[in-house]
């Protein structure tokens, strides 16, 4: 019997789960800590939060289990977040994260003055607000005092990994989102790196994801009630780890999110570019490549009009008054893009908006607009992917937002494909989990992993007449944003 821990380092919380070397998941615990919003569209966070459901959590998933047996960790992890270590590793100011906006300024000047075709040459990805780099730029132009005493550049799961072996690594999945990698060639940019004046002694080691960085320190294991070499993998963004989770591994395979934000994740062994970049294209844990779509705000949306609007959170209750007729007959209309979007628009202007609601407007009709607009941002994303002659015809689902059965039976047909649940999704702390497993050398590979452990429970398939229905609603929608993109520009 051999234990492995997988984490899955959040945005609003870190969740952390104990499986078996069968994949039977033996505990999971969730240690929340808060979001601060110092301005309007910056978001930010304290590493020693992170830190602190480290130390808390580990030893709670623990708790009645024969912890001797545990020979691996993993980590997913948050993407694009901006961690700044000192000389003596302490952390000089709240991680900037994916989500914040702050960076219009840096990011234009990336993408029209540096220019999207020698970002995309250096990196295979333009520049994206919340990616890392124009971070970077932002603090050296507005913190220059901080600016001037870092150390190491680190990412949020590359923290945590550091917290538990002393080692500064990264691995090439999570590097690929911060504009600083050569993803091609699976190197740091030597390029990027003169743009935003850093060293390469800065940046942390890079590694694929199921290499073994090294093992948790014996101070630290005995605070966490470790045994002694316990193996710690380098660990994935948390989009690459929830695709190893769901077996979205080799070529062809695509994965939907339906986390805080929603991604489409489609995985290759050959390494591609989108030419107008409107899809990233990132190094996969796996060791390969993968074409992903973003959309900053996903299940976000449904909770925010849930609890922040209808003061519930009673979502199962509320969903149960949308019936089957209203599907794709829908007047109501909602852009889900309450933190400004990025794929495919990459536009920090643009704002969560309702259109085309009447006296006869229902709360239903609104939430309805809502799982929809999510759907509809989604497929902006495959029509991209189909534009390149990516043939999806279907995928794989996680995320909180993938409980909802009328979500998934909105999604399968607005993308008009199969959407296939797992009978055992945790997302990317399962993926972590996997990871540990190669890392530990429990497995020689992450496809014999995947093979054993990822097994497709329900499948939901789109129905033509609903299909139909909503390719019509469909191109309503995507009418509204080019009408709106400059009144954005001025609210």
């Amino acid at each position: 019997m051999s234990y492995y821990i997988g984490i899955d380092l959040g945005t609003s919380a870190t969740k952390f789960i104990l499986m078996d070397e069968n994949g039977s998941i033996k505990n999971s615990v969730s240690k929340e800590y808060p979001i601060e919003f110092p301005a309007p569209g910056y978001s930010q966070q304290n590493p020693e939060d992170w830190k602190k459901a480290l130390f808390e959590g580990i030893p709670e998933l623990l708790d009645g289990f024969d912890s001797s047996l545990v020979k691996g960790i993993g980590t997913g992890g948050q993407m694009h977040g901006l961690v700044v270590l000192d000389k003596n590793d302490n952390v000089i100011r709240p991680a900037i994260l994916w989500n914040d906006g702050r960076t219009a300024k840096q990011t234009e000047y990336l993408n029209e003055v540096i220019g999207k075709e020698k970002l995309s040459e250096y990196t295979a990805n333009i520049a994206f607000a919340g990616f890392t780099a124009p971070k970077i730029l932002w603090m050296k132009e507005n913190e220059a005092e901080l600016f001037s005493r870092i150390s190491k550049i680190m990412l949020p799961k590359d923290y945590i990994n550091y917290i538990l072996t002393g080692v500064h690594a990264c691995d090439y999945s999570d590097a690929s989102g911060m504009l600083l990698l050569d993803v091609e060639n699976r190197c740091w940019s030597e390029q990027m790196l003169d743009i935003c004046s850093v060293k390469e002694e800065q940046l942390p080691t890079l590694f694929e994801s199921y290499e073994c960085i090294g093992c948790v320190k014996e101070d630290i294991a005995k605070l966490l009630s470790l045994p002694s070499g316990v193996a710690v993998a380098a660990g994935a963004g948390d989009n690459a780890a929830a695709a190893i989770g769901t077996g979205t591994v080799g070529s062809g395979g695509c994965n939907i999110s339906l986390g805080t934000s929603g991604t489409v994740f489609i995985s290759s062994e050959k390494f591609g570019v989108d030419s107008f970049n409107s899809l990233h294209s990132f190094a996969h844990a796996d060791g390969g490549y993968h074409l992903m779509g973003c959309i900053l705000s996903a299940a976000s949306c449904n909770k925010w009009f849930m609890e922040e609007i209808c003061k519930t959170k009673e979502y199962k209750t509320e969903q149960s008054g949308i019936t089957d007729d209203m599907l794709g007959n829908n007047n109501v209309f909602f852009l889900p893009y309450l933190m400004g979007e990025r794929s495919p628009i990459n536009d920090t202007d643009a704002r969560g908006t309702f259109i085309g609601m009447t006296l006869n407007t229902s709360r239903e009709d609104m939430l309805l607009a809502v799982l929809e607009g999510v759907a509809f941002a989604l497929r902006d994303c495959v029509e991209i992917a189909r534009s390149l002659g990516v043939n999806i015809s279907s995928s794989k689902i996680c995320g909180g937002g993938a409980a909802s059965k009328l979500w998934k039976k909105i999604i399968a047909n607005v993308l008009n494909i199969e959407i296939m649940s797992l009978e055992s999704e945790q997302g990317p702390s399962m993926g972590g989990a996997m990871l540990a497993m190669v890392a530990s050398g429990e497995y020689d590979n992450i496809k014999s992993v995947c093979e054993k452990f990822t097994k497709i429970a329900e499948v939901t398939k789109p129905e033509k007449d609903l299909a139909d229905r909503y390719e019509k609603q469909y191109r309503k929608f995507r009418k509204i944003y080019p009408s709106l993109k400059e009144l954005f520009k001025n609210i």
